[in-house]
């Protein structure tokens, strides 16, 4: 389902220098030559015709998407960055600002507006961060020059290159797709704490399908999650411009902060959505790509008899499921530990005259911070199953963050043990990975949860409303 733009005449007058050998690259030449002149002047050039080898240009692009201000800090010192996808008849292609561009243009830049820009750097795009179709990407630094666009122009809204869900299944991981689709349903919002900053952030997973009988899990972060909230009670149709490939449990798709995604969009292939869903589709069997990872409202369902009896997790690879049950006991002995405060390193740390060191980091901190890893016993009406959560789906059941837990065991004992009273007893959905594994030379399923949220009685009885429906039809 490719939506094509007609592409505006390239202009590629390229000579070869003097005395140049085949082996040299060419050097442009005149590459105002043929350039179109708008009605204030201007000589602009397709997005399509940009190459590094060229120094002087201007293009007239809309703004497509407008990244947050993002920050670093490293050896080499601080900084700062924005990005925007650009479109014009031609193609389309992602701007980079840097520190003081950053400052300059970046409260100019409105999302939707047309711009002239110029005086940018252009140079080989990382695919490993874009699903935009260019080869190449523009820096803009300190001399770049953006000046909103007061001519009548057309240019379009944003360009497209969708993919059926059951075509996913064959796409490489880490690859940006877009898709268009209808959301099956929603689940609540969540809090994660992430690993490379750790901080908390909005996570809320949806599943969407389309006319290929096929469905896939989506996760939206940050405030594409909580916008998502006035939508949670409907089946919009929602379209995603780089929607990141996943192969965790199957085949998932991450909504990054440079994806676009727009719901309920004016778009044919949306309204052919629509219309497919309204008229029997949201009653229709699909196959799931990533069931084993879903949540609330859909994926693969398991009682904890059918663990044994369908003999989960003893094959090769683990096995995902979901699992609806009570939580009926958690250990709060050694349910965490203190580890190292390193962004991507979560190994226990030693005390050393007051300060904390990793053996795997080789270095010795003030700090350290709290990683949970809580054992609980959980049942429902089949029978029971001990469990591992670890830092996120343990922080989901207990309620509270490692951090706040481990304040409260040294400061508020009996605030701690009431925590772990007010989490038992409770009805979950869990997300479990099966696996046998060796321990002692003895072998032992192990079941961690991956994902465990509250049940949604009222997201759980229209689940069961669609089952009896889809039942009735067969």
């Amino acid at each position: 389902m490719k939506k094509t733009l007609k592409k505006a005449p390239l202009n590629n007058n390229y000579v070869k220098p003097n005395g140049a050998s085949n082996g040299n690259k060419p050097v442009a030449q005149n590459r105002n030559a043929g350039a179109p002149t708008t009605a204030s002047g201007k000589t602009v050039f397709p997005i399509a015709s940009l190459t590094p080898y060229q120094n002087k240009w201007t293009i007239r692009a809309r703004v497509t998407n407008k990244s947050d201000i993002r920050h670093w800090s490293n050896q080499r010192g601080d900084g700062k960055l924005f990005s925007m996808d650009l479109v014009d008849q031609s193609g389309e292609i992602r701007a980079t600002g840097f520190n003081d561009a950053v400052d300059r243009v970046y409260d100019l830049i409105e999302k939707g507006k047309i711009y002239y820009i110029s005086r940018g750097s252009v140079k080989t795009a990382n695919k490993k961060y874009t699903s935009l179709k260019n080869d190449y990407e523009l820096s803009l630094n300190n001399d770049s020059e953006v000046e909103l666009c007061t001519d009548d122009c057309d240019l379009p809204d944003i360009n497209y290159d969708f993919r059926q869900i059951k075509d996913i299944e064959q796409i490489n991981k880490d690859a940006m797709v877009d898709i268009v689709g209808v959301v099956k349903s929603a689940a609540e919002v969540s809090q994660i704490t992430t690993r490379s900053t750790n901080k908390q952030v909005s996570k809320r997973d949806i599943t969407i399908v389309d006319q290929s009988g096929t469905a896939i899990n989506a996760t939206l972060w940050g405030k594409e999650a909580e916008s998502y909230e006035e939508y949670a009670n409907s089946n919009p149709v929602i379209a995603i411009k780089g929607a990141k490939v996943s192969d965790f449990g199957g085949r998932s798709l991450s909504v990054l902060g440079s994806s676009v995604m727009n719901i309920n969009p004016d778009l044919p292939e949306a309204h052919e959505l629509r219309g497919w869903f309204d008229n029997g589709g949201n009653n229709q069997e699909v196959a799931s790509l990533s069931g084993q990872r879903m949540g609330v409202g859909g994926g693969v369902f398991k009682t904890i008899s059918q663990i044994k009896d369908e003999n989960l997790g003893m094959g090769e690879k683990a096995d995902y499921f979901n699992v609806r049950a009570f939580c009926i006991f958690l250990r709060k002995e050694n349910c965490m530990y203190q580890a190292c405060p390193g962004a991507e390193c979560n190994k226990k740390v030693i005390e050393e005259d007051g300060a904390f060191r990793c053996e795997k980091c080789e270095r010795t901190y003030p700090d350290f911070k709290y990683r949970l890893i809580l054992s609980s016993n959980i049942a429902d009406f089949s029978g029971n199953q001990w469990i591992t959560s670890f830092q996120d789906s343990a922080e989901a059941i207990l309620g509270t963050t490692a951090e706040k837990l481990g304040k409260m065991q040294t400061e508020d004992e009996d605030k701690f043990n009431r925590t772990f009273e007010d989490a038992a007893f409770k009805l979950y959905n869990f997300k479990i990975r099966a696996k046998m594994e060796a321990y002692q030379d003895e072998k032992r399923l192990k079941c961690s949860a991956v994902g465990a949220q509250p049940v949604n009685f009222r997201q759980e009885s229209k689940r069961m409303i669609e089952s009896i429906k889809a039942l009735e039809a067969m």
